[in-house]
């Protein structure tokens, strides 16, 4: 029989091993990693934005954010225009490409948890915060920052690709998740 400990560090096991495999997914269907979906999401719903407001929205360092945004334009998913009020700054476009692989892609996990989390009672949701707050704690990780984002862990602009190629546009549009 498993101690309460046991089943606890289980839990927190197949929590992590659930926000692995949702990334996983994203990046072997999709072509893209939770923060990249994020900072595309965020790109449409803005309409026009800086690199710095992006960053902000989406709780990102703006390194990490300027790398994905190369990314995404490579893939020629967003666009960069030079601002009408100053020149030296530059404002970010989701690109008609990028639109019709966002209404082909899955929502983040974030997303769907939230909504999840939403249904619950408000005791229930403050129940869950300090118990996990306390958890945190209890690993020595109160003091790490971490973005509101289900990813496996902070992706350096340097690699928010996780290692692998860019696929190819064409295999974007229309994929499913499987």
């Amino acid at each position: 029989m498993l101690t309460h400990e046991d089943q606890i560090v289980a839990a927190i096991r197949q929590i992590i091993r659930a926000v692995d495999l949702h990334s996983r997914k994203l990046v072997n269907g999709h072509g893209f990693t939770g923060p990249q979906l994020a900072v595309l999401q965020e790109t449409q719903r803005l309409g026009t934005a800086s690199p710095k407001a992006l960053a902000r929205a989406v709780h990102l360092s703006q390194a990490t954010v300027t790398g994905i945004l190369q990314r995404l334009e490579r893939r020629e998913l967003i666009v960069r225009k030079p601002s009408a009020n100053d020149r030296r700054s530059v404002l970010i476009e989701i690109s008609s490409q990028g639109r019709q692989v966002l209404e082909s892609s899955p929502s983040l996990l974030q997303d769907r948890f939230r909504d999840a989390l939403s249904s619950l009672e408000e005791w229930e949701r403050l129940q869950i915060l300090s118990t996990l707050q306390r958890v945190a704690n209890l690993m020595d990780a109160e003091d790490l920052e971490a973005a509101p984002h289900l990813t496996p862990g902070e992706i350096a602009a340097n690699e928010d690709h996780l290692a692998k190629p860019d696929p190819p546009i064409d295999q974007q549009v229309g994929n499913e998740v499987g």
